[in-house]
């Protein structure tokens, strides 16, 4: 706002305004608008004028000081204004007063009060500071987008007394069990010695392959037994009986 009225009032001075007191009516005793409430809306500087239109005939323009602006008195006025077309030119600030020369009609109110502003043009207005510059903020890292890691899917642990078979369990049969394979010596006649192994009474030795399942060769698969072939003691045995038949039949 400073700097806005400072460039009014400095165009102002480099350029006088002249003011048509009362207008259209001049300086008369009924003007349309009271000469203060005009002079009061406007804004005097030095070097403007006034320009007073009257009638020249019956009428004049005095320059009084304050008292005699309120007394309405003549008698000492600064400057005396004749002619019905006079001018006033302000050489300074402050107020001015001016009355009628017409006694009846500055009672009645035909005065003026004019202020004229103060020009302070005897040093440059301040110029706006400039705001600094904002500092350059340097640029942000980017930030990488961070994927969580897939789950991996964990086998679930073994509980104690389940999962694999234990060695010596219900695996495969064990040779010379229930079902298999017979075992050397049980083929042949019918007077043979037992097969070794085979016990006649409960208190023999088990034969290979039997009994629990604490054994560890039980998880093994036995080879094939041999083929159905006659033993050498079941073939000897048939000799010496053929021997003993012919024999026999020779006596």
């Amino acid at each position: 706002m400073a700097i806005i009225f400072f460039f009014i009032t400095s165009i102002s001075s480099s350029h006088p305004y002249t003011f048509q007191v009362g207008g259209k009516d001049g300086w008369t005793l009924h003007p349309s608008e009271n000469y203060n409430n005009w002079a009061g809306r406007l804004r005097f500087l030095i070097n403007d004028t006034l320009h007073f239109k009257y009638d020249g005939s019956s009428d004049s323009v005095l320059v009084v000081n304050r008292s005699d602006y309120d007394g309405c008195n003549g008698n000492n006025p600064v400057l005396k204004l004749e002619g019905g077309d006079s001018t006033f030119k302000f050489d300074r600030s402050g107020p001015f007063y001016f009355i009628t020369g017409n006694k009846s009609n500055c009672d009645q109110g035909q005065k003026l009060i004019v202020v004229v502003l103060a020009v302070r043009n005897r040093s440059p207005p301040p110029s706006a500071a400039t705001p600094p510059s904002p500092t350059a903020l340097p640029p942000s890292p980017e930030i990488s987008p961070v994927f969580p890691p897939s789950p991996v899917s964990t086998p679930p642990a073994p509980s104690p007394g389940g999962g694999a078979p234990t060695p010596g369990g219900g695996g495969a049969p064990s040779p010379g069990g229930e079902g298999g394979a017979p075992t050397p010596g049980t083929t042949g006649g019918g007077g043979g010695a037992p097969p070794p192994g085979t016990g006649t009474g409960g208190g023999g030795a088990p034969s290979p392959g039997s009994g629990g399942g604490n054994n560890p060769s039980a998880d093994t698969t036995s080879p094939p037994p041999p083929s159905a072939a006659t033993s050498p003691l079941s073939g000897g045995l048939t000799a010496l009986g053929v021997t003993v038949i012919f024999a026999l039949w020779g006596i």
